[in-house]
């Protein structure tokens, strides 16, 4: 089984050894749009990731919107 969840990138810190990528949960009031469908489901939460793949790091940016899918590693 799967989980989806959708976050949105608030910051992003660079320094000598990669980037730091700061994420927080999507939030909106309004249950007929998506962002708030996801609210919904997942009120809060946060990510913070260290990612030193300079091809990686570059498509996270502050203010765009991913989705996170989580799925059980055997």
């Amino acid at each position: 089984m799967s989980t989806r969840a959708k976050f949105e990138c608030h910051k992003v810190e660079v320094d000598a050894y990669g980037k730091t990528v700061h994420l927080g949960v999507v939030y909106d009031t309004d249950l007929a749009k998506e962002d708030g469908r996801f609210t919904k489901a997942t009120p809060s939460g946060k990510i913070e990731m260290r990612v030193d793949n300079p091809e990686a790091a570059v498509q996270f940016e502050p203010g765009k919107k991913y989705y996170v899918d989580f799925t059980e590693a055997t």
